[in-house]
C-alpha cells in the first residue's frame, strides 16, 4: 500500500509541472485536473495517518492482552490450564468465556463512544472538523495562559513536589 501511495505521489509530482491533466487510473481513461492535486495529496496523507494509528492501536491492544494472559499463566499455571480446558458441568472454557466477554465489552465500548461522539457532532451542527473545533471553542471555557508562571515550576525531587502540593500550593509568594 505504501508503495502504491508513493507511486501516486511521484506521478502527481512529475505531472503537475508538465501537464494540466494527470492520468488517475491505469485501467480507465479518466483524468483529473492539477487543481485537485492538493486535495488528493491531503486525502492520501489523512488515509496514511488513519492506517498508521489504527495499526499502532491494534498492536498495542494485542500486546496488552497477551501480556495479561502471560502474567496469569506465570502466576498460577495449574488453574490457568483448567481455564483453558472445559470444567465438568460447564459447556464453555474459562478462556473462551473471557474472550467472548472481551469481544462484547469492546463492541459495546466502541459503539457507545461512537454514538456519543456522533451525537455531539450532530447536535453541534458542524459540517467539518474545523467548524466543530470553533463551535466547541466558543462553548467551552477558555483556559488561561500561565505565562509567566505564577508558582514554582522547578523541584529538586518528588518529595519536594509533593511537599509543595500539600502545603504551599495556592499561597502567594512573598516578595
Amino acid at each position: 500500500m505504501i508503495i502504491m501511495v508513493n507511486v501516486i505521489r511521484s506521478i502527481i509530482h512529475t505531472h503537475t509541472h508538465t501537464h494540466t491533466y494527470i492520468p488517475c487510473c491505469l485501467y480507465y481513461n479518466t483524468c483529473i485536473s492539477t487543481e485537485a492535486v492538493p486535495n488528493i495529496i491531503e486525502t492520501i496523507n489523512v488515509f496514511i495517518a488513519v492506517v498508521f494509528l489504527s495499526t499502532v492501536t491494534g498492536i498495542s491492544a494485542l500486546a496488552g492482552f497477551s501480556g495479561a494472559i502471560a502474567t496469569a499463566r506465570k502466576q498460577d499455571p495449574k488453574y490457568f490450564g483448567k481455564g483453558i480446558s472445559s470444567v465438568q458441568g460447564l459447556h464453555e472454557t474459562g478462556a473462551s468465556l473471557a474472550l467472548r466477554a472481551l469481544t462484547w465489552g469492546s463492541f459495546y465500548a466502541i459503539t457507545g463512544c461512537g454514538l456519543l461522539f456522533y451525537g455531539i457532532w450532530k447536535i453541534s451542527g458542524a459540517t467539518n472538523a474545523e467548524e466543530f473545533r470553533f463551535k466547541m471553542g466558543s462553548l467551552l471555557p477558555k483556559i488561561p495562559k500561565n505565562n509567566p508562571p505564577q508558582s514554582r515550576t522547578e523541584f529538586e525531587g518528588l518529595r519536594d513536589l509533593l511537599t509543595y502540593i500539600s502545603e504551599d500550593w495556592g499561597q502567594r509568594k512573598e516578595e
